[in-house]
């Protein structure tokens, strides 16, 4: 659907796109995640004919950017960090102006801006002034103006910024509901955002692309080291350490917590494999002492992106 290859954009002596390539398949929920200033926005400008790049080429469906910028504006729907609303216009108003600057036939007018008030959660204030609603329901209002010609593609620039946890939570759902049916790229620096509403998500810092995959393949890529929480009765944090000193797997072990009387909390650090705990459990096994907790840890996709983002 969308082919990105050796974008790049400066301004001035500021490189803020650097040679990004990239393809996003049709029905995609693509989550563009990085911190502040990584070049997120300047790409989402980019994709839809805002900004002209200073170098690389883009092809959405087919027509090329440089040639074809009308077309592919037809087939996407923007919406900006911040909304361009018309605060003093009623939410209809807005709407049906929004339907009239799309050129929306007449007779298809009010059925698409009902489908649009259903769609978005907008019934209960379509006749009230914009200038009134919460920060969630302007953007709900902005979605409905980026949906008004029902584009294939849906570019989204920090969708949750600034709203509440449930408000983040409804305009989550939206996404996956539009997901269904139309290709959409969001961009966030809210990990739980990226995580729980995409497909797949690609992590950009600096400019450059640092990171490309689902959440639970990014999180497999990066676990070259794994970790074991343990807590043991009837030994002390020298004899673990001597039980696995000739395990050349063991990377190090670490004490977490000297509890009451001879029972010890500790975290064994080892190359991941997949039978890690299996290991460990049979080196135990050969002891008398008692296994009371046996966890292995997770790597979060939050110190995934801290490492990755970190200068």
């Amino acid at each position: 659907m969308i082919h990105i290859e050796k974008l790049t954009k400066y301004y001035n002596e500021l490189c803020a796109v650097d040679q990004i390539s990239l393809d996003i398949s049709k029905g995609e929920i693509l989550g563009l995640l990085g911190p502040n200033g990584a070049g997120k926005t300047t790409t989402l400008r980019i994709l839809t004919g805002f900004l002209k790049p200073t170098s690389g080429s883009i092809q959405v469906d087919g027509y090329n950017i440089d040639e074809d910028l009308l077309q592919i504006k037809g087939l996407i729907g923007y919406l900006p960090e911040s909304a361009p609303l018309y605060y003093n216009m009623l939410v209809f108003d807005y709407l049906n102006f929004v339907a009239d600057i799309r050129r929306i036939e007449s007779k298809k007018k009010l059925t698409r801006i009902h489908e649009l008030s259903d769609l978005c959660g907008l019934n209960e204030v379509m006749h009230k002034s914009i200038g009134e609603l919460s920060k969630g329901y302007k953007q709900r209002t902005g979605l409905a103006h980026a949906m008004m010609s029902n584009p294939e593609i849906l570019i989204l620039d920090e969708p949750t910024s600034g709203l509440d946890p449930n408000q983040i939570v409804e305009i989550r759902e939206i996404i996956k509901q539009i997901g269904k049916e139309k290709t959409i790229i969001f961009s966030t620096h809210i990990l739980s955002e990226a995580e729980a509403t995409s497909d797949r998500i690609v992590i950009i810092n600096q400019g450059k692309i640092v990171a490309d995959g689902t959440a639970q393949s990014l999180k497999s890529s990066a676990q070259s080291e794994s970790s074991v929480t343990i807590v043991l009765k009837g030994t002390n944090f020298e004899s673990v350490k001597n039980l696995f000193s000739t395990d050349n797997t063991i990377l190090r072990i670490k004490l977490d917590d000297n509890g009451m009387d001879d029972i010890v909390r500790l975290k064994i650090y080892a190359i991941a494999s997949s039978n890690l705990m299996e290991n460990i459990y049979k080196k135990i096994k050969e002891t008398d002492w008692i296994l009371l907790e046996f966890s292995q840890d997770t790597k979060t996709l939050e110190k995934i992106f801290r490492e990755l983002t970190m200068v």
